[in-house]
């Protein structure tokens, strides 16, 4: 005779396999649009090949090469950050697979570190290829410490963006999210100093960049990989936008979550 035993009950995963799960599942899901992921590769490259690499009295000054590939660097991750976080969630708030997980008893966090994690793994892809071009077509040059420390700092750097598209993509629709994201990221980049250094600017324009968190990101990650002194301001500026979009985001969240959820 043979004997029964009782059915084992299924055990949830645990919180960081939900993550890997979900980050998973973000990955796929980009590049199933190949175009998204490519132009996010190429654009900041394509900038450094047809504005820098042809203009010798820069790319042939190591500090002016390099201090251009660290501007186009933050520029790439900022870009990632704003579509990834600003058009990204407001696209899956339309979505009603997105209320359904939003509704299960693991909650949101799993997926929006997930989504983070994401975010990070395509910021420091679009880094290589302007990376490599910077490195054999110019005279940029760091070590190999100075490198990985100036990818960590470009991140840290472009945080307030990663909380301006969190706060974008919960707040606004999807068609709304992608237009505000394109009206500021040009703007912000350019007044910001990442196609132009700074010291171009006219001096109205120079005083209202300081106050960007463009403008400084962008000397706070030149500083990082060449020395050179960003102006005083830069990182109080820098942390009080880190805060200031911090706490848009999660307020927009809280909105997001008591107007779809009561």
């Amino acid at each position: 005779m043979t004997a029964l035993t009782a059915p084992q009950p299924l055990r949830a995963p645990g919180f960081g396999r939900l993550v890997l799960l979900h980050t998973r599942f973000g990955i796929l899901e980009t590049v199933r649009i190949p175009i998204a992921v490519i132009g996010n590769l190429l654009f900041p490259g394509l900038a450094l090949v047809f504005f820098v690499v042809p203009n010798a009295q820069v790319a042939d000054d190591p500090v002016a090469a390099t201090s251009a590939v660290a501007q186009l660097a933050l520029f790439a991750v900022m870009s990632t950050f704003l579509f990834t976080f600003g058009a990204g969630v407001a696209e899956d708030r339309a979505l009603p697979f997105d209320g359904y997980l939003r509704t299960l008893p693991a909650g949101v966090a799993p997926r929006l570190l997930a989504r983070v994690l994401t975010g990070l793994l395509f910021a420091l892809a679009s880094l290589v290829p302007l990376l490599l071009i910077g490195g054999l077509l110019t005279a940029a040059t760091v070590d190999a410490g100075t490198l990985g420390l100036g990818a960590l700092v470009v991140l840290a750097a472009a945080l307030p963006f990663l909380m301006l598209g969190l706060a974008i993509g919960y707040r606004l629709s999807n068609k709304a999210a992608i237009a505000v994201v394109q009206l500021l990221l040009f703007p912000l980049a350019f007044a910001g100093g990442l196609f132009l250094p700074p010291q171009l600017f006219p001096g109205w324009l120079e005083s209202v960049s300081q106050w960007l968190p463009s403008r400084a990101g962008r000397d706070v990650v030149v500083e990082t990989v060449t020395g050179v002194e960003s102006y005083p301001l830069a990182l109080p500026v820098l942390l009080g936008w880190a805060l200031l979009c911090t706490v848009l985001a999660g307020l927009a969240h809280r909105h997001d979550e008591g107007s779809r959820f009561r």
